[in-house]
């Protein structure tokens, strides 16, 4: 992430240069630029930011290359009340409005939604989710508290809409982005990136094509192995967009995109070990390959526009993890869990024209996902010698298949009625139904070998044969559920430049069913017998807000207060004696606070920037049960900052060779969070061993780039004063290495060309 942290009011950087030059060539005197009017289609229809009854950032593609944003990981810079919860490349999870607890999420649903155009991407929080390329889009909107009403489930406390661009049948145009850079002392990162759109026929067909590859150099070290720069990253992909107009009524369009992200091992490290150091017995694998196929039929109606959008995709990744700290190093554990998902995504809408008293959508959304996971959990030639375990077929101690299929279906609609110009209400309505039903498929077998390792390694008693234990074929039990999510708004304009709202939202997550409801540790019987599954949360937030541009469109702010009542939380738990994952349901917590977006544009060379978000969110409900269960405790804090901002200060000026130029400095700083819950899960008032805090941290970009008619180039610092501070802490025992940490220092050059 580069420069500055522009939020939703922000001029987007291409037009603010053009307007520069412009006056720059012109001798007259020019009146102060105004900071440009954004367009969002968060509610489905177009309108603009200030008039929407919801609080969002938005980031143009402009503004996402002049700060090197390429994935998730400069997004939750740019938007107050967030922050990414990243332990790895394609492991990555948002919290928003500190609606999380904790930033990992194993086997529930995350917090926030993602999507790409009309595909949900997010998924588990202990799944490989693919980081997307972000070039070439034609905005990113990221909508802050519950969004169940549009966007169904996952959407609990927000959702994040990355939105491509579509083909021009009229203009003939390309560009190119290379972006090297150097991390830390000696790690080359490589970013290119490419786009061209055709016009096929004049008004009515268009292809646009567009490829990026990633090649970076890591910059930790893993003991374990024996590799330096451990966690490089390679990433390659494209997509091709074709659409057609034949009539002014009708478009079809139809887009394939491939993504391929292969970090070669993680980025967690252990403080414990040194700087940048970390273990694992070989490289913990989390890579994505994904496939999409998506077809959006248009129609236009007398009074309302009719979409289609049909979305086929195919996800393959690897979750490869050691998982020997959970004793010590004492012997060999991993898991090697390759899994396929396909995806089918069909979402039907229908909107109203804007301008009369009544505005309206009517929609319907089905989901599906068929997900087959192969667990292999490991020990490894070595250690199986040393102790003389005997009788397993090969590493593999035990190995299963499973099988889960999610289904969601929903109608949903929304009605905004118009008092006056300046008085309007909305009501929005989705009532849907999910279900998810899991199966063990035959064939695989479990073994003994957790227990004769514990007894070899701890005990001394060494050399016994390992029993194989078939695995049969298991239906597994469905869990359903249906309901109303709801969202109501009502705003007033008491002036042109002022809009204020409040609202009442819900949001929602998919029930859980436990994979191994009703087992018993084979390590001790004593331990947690794993919980049925947990039903969906309730959550319902209550929102102010108030949006204002003054001063001739050159001062702007954005200002949300929230108070959000969560119960019923799904939490994960973790059995002690076998790192057996589990679901389940606890009582209530809540979260209140502020945030802000504020912008000045004082004169046509400088623009100042702050956003900035104040949260508290603790638990505040919980039974003495349910505190055995999950380790939280009675005003245990939320996984979330309870301050977080960023002050960002752009200079624009005339530079060599008729050039702009464009200096700026950021500054973002998130305060410290818990990265769980205190205690133990089944052993109360213990304090957990993984329990911690990760740090207040200060970064800060600088930049400075020349425009010319077709080009730009650029330096570049990232993380100038290279702050190390850890910014996520994993919350299980398993890992060895359970931090994450910011990336060192990146210094480097940009070059864009377009024409």
């Amino acid at each position: 992430m580069l420069a500055m942290p522009v939020t939703a009011i922000a001029q987007a950087t291409s037009e603010a240069i053009e307007s520069q030059r412009q006056a720059n060539a012109q001798p007259e005197v020019v009146e102060p630029q105004e900071l440009d009017t954004v367009y969002v289609t968060a509610t489905r229809r177009t309108e603009r930011l200030q008039d929407v009854p919801l609080s969002v950032s938005v980031l143009s593609q402009d503004e996402l290359d002049a700060k090197g944003v390429v994935g998730y990981e400069g997004l939750a810079y740019e938007t107050p009340g967030v922050v990414l919860n990243r332990a790895s490349a394609n492991f990555n999870n948002f919290t928003a409005r500190g609606i999380a607890t904790n930033g990992y999420n194993a086997n529930l649903q995350s917090t926030v939604a993602i999507y790409i155009d009309e595909l949900p991407i997010s998924a588990n929080g202990n799944s490989t989710i693919l980081d997307p390329s972000l070039y070439d889009v034609e905005r990113v909107e990221f909508l802050r508290g519950p969004q169940g009403t549009l966007f169904g489930s996952g959407s609990l406390a927000g959702a994040l809409r990355i939105l491509t661009r579509a083909p021009d049948p009229n203009v003939l145009e390309g560009s190119f982005l290379a972006d090297v850079g150097i991390t830390g002392s000696n790690s080359l990162r490589q970013r290119y990136n490419a786009m061209l759109n055709i016009p096929l026929a004049q008004d009515t067909l268009a292809l646009r094509v567009v490829a990026f590859s990633r090649d970076e150099e890591g910059y930790i070290d893993n003991l374990g192995t024996g590799i330096e720069n451990a966690n490089t990253l390679e990433s390659r992909g494209g997509r091709a967009t074709l659409l057609w107009e034949p009539t002014d009524r009708f478009s079809a369009q139809v887009r394939v995109s491939r993504e391929e992200s292969t970090p070669e091992d993680s980025s967690l490290v252990n403080p414990d070990l040194g700087k940048d150091k970390r273990f694992s017995d070989r490289p913990d694998m989390f890579s994505g390959e994904m496939t999409n196929y998506n077809l959006t039929l248009g129609y236009r109606f007398d009074g309302a526009q009719l979409t289609s959008s049909s979305t086929w995709s195919d996800y393959e990744a690897l979750f490869n993890v050691d998982l020997a700290g959970t004793y010590g190093q004492a012997f060999a554990f991993g898991l090697d869990a390759p899994f396929e998902s396909d995806s089918f995504v069909q979402e039907v809408r229908l909107v109203s024209d804007t301008g009369g008293k009544l505005d309206w959508v009517l929609g319907g959304f089905y989901f599906e996902r068929e997900r087959v996971v192969n667990f292999g959990y490991r020990s490894n030639e070595q250690y199986l010698a040393r102790s003389g375990i005997t009788g397993l077929p090969n590493e593999y101690f035990m190995d299963y298949h499973t099988r889960d299929v999610t289904r969601e279906q929903a109608l949903f609609g929304q009605l905004t009625w118009n008092f006056t110009d300046d008085v309007w209400a909305t009501f929005g309505l989705r009532y849907g139904s999910i279900e998810a039903q899991g199966s063990t498929l035959a064939g695989g077998y479990t073994s003994d070998y957790l227990t004769l390792a514990y007894y070899c390694s701890f005990l001394d008693i060494c050399g016994l044969p390992a029993t194989i234990t078939p695995v049969d074929a298991a239906q597994g039990l469905k869990a359903k559920e249906s309901g109303p999510s709801y969202r109501v708004s009502a705003s007033w304009r008491p002036t042109p430049s002022i809009t204020t709202y409040a609202a009442v939202a819900t949001g929602f997550r998919a029930p859980v069913v436990n994979a191994q409801a009703g087992s018993v540790s084979s390590i001790d019987p004593d331990d947690l017998v794993i919980p049925f599954g947990a039903d969906s949360d309730d959550l319902v937030s209550y929102e102010l807000g108030l949006k204002g541009r003054w001063w001739d469109g050159r001062l702007a702010a954005n200002i949300a207060l929230f108070n959000i009542d969560w119960n019923d939380i799904q939490v994960q738990a973790n059995r002690v004696s076998d790192s057996i994952q589990f679901a389940t349901n606890i009582g209530g917590a809540y979260s209140r606070g502020v945030e802000f977006e504020l912008m000045a544009m004082p004169n046509q060379d400088w623009t100042f920037t702050l956003n900035g978000s104040i949260n508290r969110a603790k638990v505040d409900s919980l039974t003495d049960e349910e505190a055995a269960i999950s380790g939280a405790v009675l005003g245990a804090r939320l996984a979330g900052p309870e301050v977080s901002g960023s002050f960002t200060v752009n200079y624009q000026f005339d530079w060599l060779r008729n050039s702009v130029g464009n200096a700026s400095l950021a500054v973002v700083h998130v305060g410290g969070y818990p990265g769980s819950f205190p205690y133990v899960p089944g052993q109360p008032g213990v304090v957990s061993p993984t329990f911690d805090y990760t740090d207040d941290y200060t970064v800060v970009n600088a930049s400075l780039a020349a425009a010319f008619e077709r080009f730009t180039v650029g330096i570049y610092a990232e993380n100038l004063f290279d702050d190390r501070s850890i910014t996520y802490v994993h919350p299980e025992a398993f890992l060895d290495s359970r931090y994450g940490v910011v990336r060192p220092r990146t210094v480097g050059v940009r070059v864009g060309y377009q024409f």
